[in-house]
């Protein structure tokens, strides 16, 4: 008779951020279970807690930090709590002294080292693991996947790039690319187990090159598994579009008609001082380019407003940048500085107040918002394949995706997930659109 493995204990992952950190906890998740953990449905029940963190803007930063004020009125006494990921990279020894029942800081390289620290831990003894590891792509770890529709399959981690907002080349180093027969074989994987869409990782994941395979060589590989049907990508960056990466997008049947393609400004003068190496005519062609070649692409962004010198003209360059692309969605931030980039170091004159940065936003955010809802209210009506991925926070219906990366709420039993479905587009709040099965027996939804 087999003996049943002994329980170390439980562990509650709570996720802060960008799609990378959930990839990182379903890792993290994954080591753990194989050295004996379960996993615990609230942090109540938790022997060991584990906020993995984001650092990209302070108000980030600011939630993790209350998060761990009130996890201590509510864990067990003898649990033990770690922050990882990219606040922790960033802050260091900092959290121990902020947050004396915080015993392990642990940074994104240093995942390996978990099951080793969590024992000394449970012991009394605190740990820092900080350290970068050029080569640590955890090839021999098993996700623990959160999502049973879709996988996260980070193909490349850290950035070269040196924005000078950005903070991420301190907290994920410097880019490195995994092989692309390990990608391809993690592919494989989720293929056999019946998970059909699959999104590549990276920081500015079309960089990808792993010494002899690009990212148009991953995007035809991974687009020939068997058994995918969707294969994403986030977040390129601009300039490393190169022709033969758009010609696999445009060839690839699997690659969906979805491009996130960080903006942050449209003005040439703005884009220099943030270091993003193109121009906004550099940009707008490559929108141009990607549109020529993939008809009906979606195109989203991320926009900044506020960056330090900013006038009102350089904001006007951007609102009539989004104009004239037409974005079906746009994440807006006001400027945050962090501390040990170069913004930060920029001349205190040239800081946009807050009223400013916050009138611009909201002048922004309207006009995404407007044209996104005149773009979505011309696809009523359109027939549309959609993959169903999950319960919807809304009544009795279900989320689903179509292969641009519009949200549809149908309805329908849970049965459903991981389906693909036709339907038909019957109404839209402005971004998300209600839709109704085609050929399926069901009631329609309230538009």
């Amino acid at each position: 008779m087999t003996a049943t493995p002994t329980t170390k204990g439980s562990v509650y992952v709570e996720t802060y951020g960008c799609q990378m950190n959930v990839s990182d906890s379903e890792l993290m998740l994954g080591r753990l279970a194989a050295d004996g953990y379960v996993e615990a449905p609230t942090p109540e029940e938790a022997d060991v807690i584990l906020l993995n963190t984001c650092a990209i803007r302070d108000h980030a930063e600011q939630r993790v930090l209350g998060r761990l004020g009130e996890l201590k009125g509510v864990m067990k006494s003898s649990a033990v709590v770690g922050v990882t990921g990219c606040m922790a990279q960033r802050l260091g020894p900092t959290l121990l002294e902020r947050a004396r029942h915080v015993s392990l800081v642990i940074g994104p390289d240093g995942y390996r080292a978990l099951p080793a620290l969590l024992e000394k831990a449970r012991t009394g003894e605190r740990a820092i693991e900080t350290s970068f590891d050029l080569e640590e792509h955890y090839e021999d770890f098993t996700p623990r996947r959160f999502d049973k529709v879709k996988a996260w399959i980070p193909v490349q981690r850290g950035c070269d790039y040196r924005c000078t907002y950005c903070i991420v080349p301190t907290t994920r180093g410097p880019e490195r690319s995994r092989r692309l027969a390990d990608v391809v074989r993690e592919v494989e994987g989720v293929a056999a187990e019946g998970m059909s869409e699959v999104v590549l990782l990276g920081q500015t994941v079309n960089s990808y090159y792993d010494g002899e395979a690009g990212f148009a060589d991953l995007l035809r590989a991974v687009g020939r598994v068997d058994g995918i049907r969707r294969v994403r990508f986030t977040s390129p960056h601009p300039n490393d579009f190169s022709d033969d990466v758009v010609r696999a997008m445009a060839e690839v049947d699997t690659v969906c008609e979805h491009v996130h393609l960080p903006m942050q400004s449209g003005s040439s003068r703005v884009l220099k001082r943030m270091l993003r190496r193109y121009t906004r005519e550099g940009y707008l062609d490559c929108v141009q380019r990607l549109r020529d070649s993939i008809p009906g692409l979606c195109l989203t962004t991320d926009i900044i407003v506020g960056f330090p010198g900013e006038s009102e003209d350089d904001f006007a360059e951007t609102m009539s940048a989004v104009e004239s692309v037409g974005f079906d969605d746009a994440f807006t931030f006001k400027f945050s500085p962090r501390e040990g980039t170069p913004a930060t170091r920029m001349p205190a004159s040239e800081t946009v107040p807050d009223e400013v940065a916050t009138d611009r936003l909201d002048r922004l955010i309207a006009l995404v918002r407007a044209k996104a809802r005149n773009r979505n209210l011309g696809l009523l009506g359109q027939r549309r394949e959609v993959l169903v991925e999950r319960a919807a926070r809304r009544g009795e219906l279900l989320q689903s995706r179509t292969r641009d990366f519009k949200t549809v709420l149908i309805p329908g039993p849970e049965s459903m997930i991981g389906r693909y479905l036709t339907v038909e587009l019957t109404g839209t709040t402005g971004s998300t659109f209600t839709g109704a099965p085609v050929n399926e027996r069901l009631p329609l939804p309230v538009a």
